[in-house]
């Protein structure tokens, strides 16, 4: 199940990415296009009202408008450190008995780096919790340590597909999902939803040309 479950959220996402591509390079760079021109074109209108406007801006940008409140940087403490060490020394990725367990040894420990690097302490001890709850936190091979690590096993599957039926609704929520679905419904009908909006993506950018030729001053 978990397989099935991470192939299908892996399928969906290389299909919203070859979608969101073939968009990008059908549709995308038209609306670009168009924006550039609408931009120009509300420019041009503008004027002098417009060089106004940006200098009004600059030389109220220049005056002093009351202390402004910098962000604290942050340090890490000594705590963060020594919880850190904690850390590497059970989860470094060298301590891995097998490519699976390196891996996962390998993922809460770029997690810990980052942590560290930003002094979150509280990350750094939700880390060491998750692995102190992981299979390959108990040891021995006697059959009460078997029986652990398995049920912990399959609550770390059951969590994992937990996850993965949740990356798939975020997905089906997300706008290119939505697009690609009335693209979809669209072409089961007979339409080229696609096609339909170069077309009017085209005629906007002749018509927004010869507005801006037509106020642009004779050369």
């Amino acid at each position: 199940m978990l397989r099935e479950r991470g192939a299908e959220v892996a399928r969906v996402k290389a299909d919203l990415n070859a979608f969101r591509i073939t968009y990008r390079q059908q549709v995308g760079s038209l609306h670009e296009q168009l924006e550039n021109l609408e931009l120009e074109l509300a420019e041009v209108e503008l004027g002098e009202l417009s060089k106004k406007l940006d200098n009004d801006a600059a030389r109220a940008s220049t005056q002093p408008t009351g202390e402004r409140q910098e962000p604290l940087p942050r340090f890490t403490s000594d705590a963060v450190r020594r919880l850190f060490r904690d850390v590497a020394k059970v989860i470094h990725p060298d301590l891995a008995r097998d490519e699976l367990a390196r891996d996962r040894r390998h993922a809460l420990m770029v997690e810990a780096n980052l942590a560290y690097a930003s002094g979150d302490e509280e990350q750094l001890r939700w880390i060491l919790q998750a692995w102190e709850r992981s299979p390959e936190a108990v040891k021995g091979h006697d059959p009460e340590a078997v029986r652990l690590r398995l049920v912990r096993r399959i609550a770390e599957i059951e969590e994992r597909l937990e996850m993965l039926a949740s990356d798939l609704a975020a997905l089906k929520d997300s706008p290119v999902w939505k697009l690609k679905a009335m693209v979809d419904e669209a072409a089961a009908k007979g339409k080229d939803l696609v096609r339909e909006t170069v077309a009017r993506l085209k005629r906007d950018i002749m018509v927004t040309s010869n507005r801006l030729d037509a106020m642009r001053p004779p050369q």
